[in-house]
């Protein structure tokens, strides 16, 4: 039984090339959002009642559109749409890239770590491609081979995969890489715009900044025409700190 969702909505070619692989290892539900929800990383819907849509409903295989966030379909989906308790959740693929920094921010991740906090096995795929016709193919067996290997042999507790694939032809993807996650950031700016009535609005843009040299990370290894998989998990304590902490405040262990 495997869960999937993602952020670019239920009508995005990402998530029909993910429900069709996934079909190969078992029974599949989709419950996605019915509009892009691109940037919410796990918000809920707690101000308005949520609906749900069928799309589709054949053996193995159940669509639905849901109004709410991705972690709204996430919980909609395990606790009211699956049969059965999902083995696997899915999240993707997702048209663009979801490395270094962009997991605060993905509503694609978004419903991963809330998966994993509600103790599921859970996988995000994300294409480095905005396009909307984007060309998934050469990712497709290494999609495969991480969701077999994770039905196979499971993870570890409280722990998911974020998964980005580089933008490349079958034949310059070099492999699949464990690494770190990148220290970036976005160096965010608003552009000041004028609608016809002369009311000002404002426009987020910005720049993608990435310092981290280590081809050890995500970025690198993407850099290099490597699959990058990064585990993550809901936990954001920095145990390192604690001891500078405890210092700072003058306590001690009780």
């Amino acid at each position: 039984m495997i869960l999937i969702t993602n952020d670019d909505s239920v009508h995005a070619k990402g998530i029909k090339v993910l429900t069709t692989i996934a079909r190969e290892f078992g029974d599949v539900v989709v419950v996605a959002p019915e509009t892009n929800s691109s940037g919410l990383s796990q918000s809920l819907t707690m101000s308005r009642p949520l609906r749900v849509r069928k799309i589709l409903e054949q053996e193995g295989l159940h669509i639905y559109a849901c109004d709410g966030t991705p972690t709204d379909c996430v919980k909609l989906g395990s606790q009211h749409f699956c049969p059965r308790k999902p083995n696997l959740i899915l999240s993707g693929i997702n048209h663009g890239s979801n490395s270094s920094i962009n997991i605060l921010y993905s509503g694609t991740m978004g419903a991963v770590i809330e998966a994993t906090a509600n103790g599921f096995d859970a996988i995000g795929f994300s294409l480095l491609n905005h396009s909307t016709d984007a060309d998934f193919t050469p990712g497709i067996p290494y999609i495969k081979e991480i969701i077999a290997k994770v039905l196979q042999h499971g993870l570890p507790d409280d722990v998911s995969l974020n998964v980005n694939i580089p933008d490349l032809p079958a034949e310059e993807l070099k492999g699949i890489r464990v690494c770190r996650e990148a220290k970036a950031a976005w160096t965010d700016s608003f552009e000041e715009r004028h609608d016809p009535a002369g009311r000002p609005y404002w426009w987020l843009t910005g720049e993608f900044v990435c310092n981290d040299k280590d081809p050890n990370t995500d970025e690198g290894a993407l850099c290099q025409g490597y699959v990058s998989v990064v585990p993550v998990h809901p936990d954001y304590t920095c145990f390192e700190a604690i001891p500078t902490i405890k210092e700072l405040f003058n306590t001690s262990e009780r």
